[in-house]
C-alpha cells in the first residue's frame, strides 16, 4: 500500500513538472531581454562551428526558457516559431512559467545546421530534470531550439500523448 502511495505521489509530481516545463517553454512574463551570458562551455566537432556557435546556442536556448524573455522573442528562438505562435500565446502568463528555467551544460555541434544540447530544467533555481537531451537547429542564420525538442516538451505536458499536439509537431524532427 505504501509503495502505491509513493508511486501515485511521484506520478503527480512528474505530471506537475511536465506541465511547468511546457508552460515555461510556451509562456511567461513579457519584460526583460532574456538569455544569459555565454560561458563558452561545451564541445564542437564541426570545424566551422567554433566558440561563436557554442555561445549562441547556449544563450538562445536559455533565453527561450527564461521567463523574462518576451513571447515574441521566444517565438523567434524556436524552429518554425510562427507555426507555434498560437499555442505559445495560449499558454503565456501562467504562474508556473515564472519559476522554471533551463541551464545548458553541453553543446555538441554535429553539422553547420544542427547541434545536440544537454540541459537541466530548474524550478525556482533547483534542478528538477538533469541532463536532458535536446536539439538546436540553425534557421535563418540563428541557432534555435529545435521543434522536435519543443514538441517533446508539449507531449510531456500531455502525459506523453501526441494526439493533441499542434499540427506543426507532426512533421517536427
Amino acid at each position: 500500500m505504501r509503495n502505491r502511495n509513493l508511486a501515485t505521489f511521484a506520478a503527480a509530481g512528474l505530471a506537475g513538472l511536465a506541465l511547468a516545463l511546457a508552460v515555461t517553454a510556451c509562456g511567461g512574463s513579457s519584460g526583460g531581454s532574456g538569455g544569459s551570458a555565454p560561458s563558452g562551455g561545451g564541445s564542437s566537432s564541426a570545424p566551422a562551428a567554433g566558440g561563436t556557435a557554442l555561445s549562441q546556442i547556449k544563450t538562445n536556448w536559455e533565453a527561450f526558457f527564461n521567463p523574462k524573455t518576451p513571447l515574441a522573442r521566444r517565438e523567434a528562438l524556436v524552429q518554425n516559431g510562427q507555426l507555434f505562435a498560437g499555442i505559445m500565446k495560449a499558454q503565456a502568463g501562467s504562474g508556473l512559467a515564472s519559476s522554471v528555467t533551463a541551464q545548458v551544460s553541453k553543446v555538441h555541434v554535429v553539422s553547420d545546421s544542427q547541434a545536440k544540447v544537454t540541459y537541466t530544467i530548474l524550478v525556482s533555481g533547483n534542478p528538477m530534470l538533469r541532463n536532458q537531451n535536446g536539439v538546436a537547429v540553425k534557421e535563418g542564420g540563428v541557432w534555435k531550439v529545435g521543434d522536435a525538442s519543443f514538441c517533446g516538451l508539449l507531449a510531456l505536458q500531455n502525459g506523453g500523448s501526441t494526439a493533441s499536439l499542434p499540427s506543426a509537431c507532426k512533421n517536427a524532427g
